[in-house]
């Protein structure tokens, strides 16, 4: 979890993007955006083989 606190002489504005960095330094919001729908195991196998199989050079 993210937590900053506030300095002494800080503005708003310095807290917020401080706080945002953190967010993105921990990967808080890919996480959030990973877990906004169910995916079944089968299909995260399948995506995951496909991806496997676009990264794999053609035998020629």
């Amino acid at each position: 979890m993210a937590e900053v606190k506030r300095r002494p002489n800080e503005s708003v504005d310095e807290l917020v993007k401080r706080f945002k960095k953190q967010v993105q330094k921990e990967g808080i919001m890919k996480e959030i955006k990973k877990r906004e729908y169910f995916v079944a195991p089968s299909v995260v196998r399948r995506k995951k083989q496909a991806a496997a199989r676009k990264k794999k050079p053609a035998a020629d």
